[in-house]
């Protein structure tokens, strides 16, 4: 009797890649294929307002932004890991925080694996110091606020305790936002796309 065929676990990708998403290799990632797919993903579920979806392309841009400002003196390569944080998600798409929690560790190993293939493809360790990375974590819990009281339909208090006001950043990071410095308008996928695209390479340069 024949073996039972294994799944596929490879995504065909825009760009003609097959990534491997059980072992993915940094060869398959390409930053065309990254742009395309955040650009066209809907953060939120797509429960905001606006006539398009806020995607995370456009979350990734605003994270860097706001990491940016918080840390001015960064090397361009933590710029680039802020942009790259949640890259991951252009194969396996982008799960409500609730949603992850409940899928548990497995989950968080798989993206992983992913946002280490990128980061390697891009010449990024694979993974940011722990420093580094809370940094990040920081910018996007910031991010977060920003969005859920602009488009999500959060009142500020509710948001305040789930989120990270800039207004409660922690110790030297005081006063370095405010609640003024974003107003946040969903971009329609493909100026977001390439937004994201001339962003990256910029950096990318950069290095």
């Amino acid at each position: 009797m024949a073996a039972p065929q294994r799944p596929r676990a490879w995504q065909r990708m825009l760009s003609g890649r097959r990534l491997n998403l059980l072992d993915p290799s940094p060869l398959d990632v390409e930053i065309e294929d990254i742009a395309h797919g955040l650009a066209r993903m809907a953060r939120w579920n797509g429960q905001t307002v606006g006539a398009h979806a806020f995607s995370v392309a456009q979350h990734c841009l605003l994270v860097e932004e706001i990491a940016n400002q918080m840390h001015p003196d960064w090397p361009v390569k933590w710029r680039l890991a802020a942009l790259l944080h949640d890259a991951a998600e252009y194969v396996i798409g982008d799960l409500i925080s609730p949603f992850k929690s409940a899928i548990g560790l497995d989950y968080k190993t798989f993206e992983n694996g992913l946002l280490t293939a990128i980061h390697l493809r891009f010449g990024l360790p694979p993974a940011p110091p722990a420093s580094i990375a809370r940094a990040i974590k920081t910018a996007d819990h910031v991010a977060a606020y920003f969005e859920a009281t602009q488009l999500a339909g959060f009142e500020k208090a509710e948001a305040d305790k789930l989120f990270l006001a800039p207004q409660n950043l922690p110790g030297p990071l005081q006063g370095k936002l405010s609640e003024n410095d974003f107003t946040l308008t969903p971009l329609a996928p493909s100026q977001c796309q390439q937004r994201y695209l001339s962003h990256f390479n910029d950096l990318l340069a950069s290095l």
